[in-house]
């Protein structure tokens, strides 16, 4: 498997709606390992095609690993590829969580979400499913499909808090430079 490179904000792609994605091959199954693959070595839970340079609809998560205490590598839990997701349903109750994001290294904060949903997507297969998610693994799944939308989640926060969270960003990758 190959590690792929993250695109971090402010890099366009991620700004863009991603496109569905049409045929299902040995190709695409082989990248969305590697996708994968990318997200356990960040510590990532979820990771969006366009967060590695492809304007796809495809998600990868795994909201039920562990940290390996041996390597401090992320171990599989429940690992779930999604094509082509749609939220088909969502309830009036929603949830804040504190959220974080690969493309926006270093960074969190509070985002309010629908507390259960419905989703339907493709597997690797092609075959066509659902899943009900509430709490966690709904703002897991609506993170990262959001990502499909051309949306971060520092897009939900009004523009005082992402103005000083993007701020914190600037500091932290100038500290980092030096």
């Amino acid at each position: 498997m190959t590690k792929l490179a993250l695109r971090e904000y402010p890099d366009p792609i991620l700004h863009q709606k991603a496109q569905v994605v049409e045929k299902i091959d040995d190709a695409l199954r082989t990248f969305l390992d590697d996708m994968l693959e990318t997200m356990y070595l960040d510590h990532g839970v979820g990771l969006a095609a366009p967060q590695v340079g492809v304007s796809k609809r495809m998600i990868v998560i795994d909201a039920e690993q562990k940290d390996d205490e041996q390597t401090g590598l992320n171990k599989s839990g429940n690992p779930m590829f999604l094509i082509n997701p749609e939220i088909i349903y969502h309830s009036e109750e929603t949830i804040f969580y504190c959220e974080g994001c690969l493309s926006v290294p270093g960074q969190s904060a509070d985002v309010e979400r629908y507390q259960k949903i419905k989703v339907r997507y493709q597997d690797k297969s092609g075959a066509v499913k659902e899943i009900e998610a509430e709490d966690y693994l709904a703002v897991v799944l609506q993170h990262e499909i959001d990502h499909l939308d051309g949306i971060l989640y520092i897009d939900h926060l009004s523009r005082l808090k992402r103005n000083m969270l993007l701020k914190k960003l600037e500091k932290s990758r100038a500290a980092k430079e030096q």
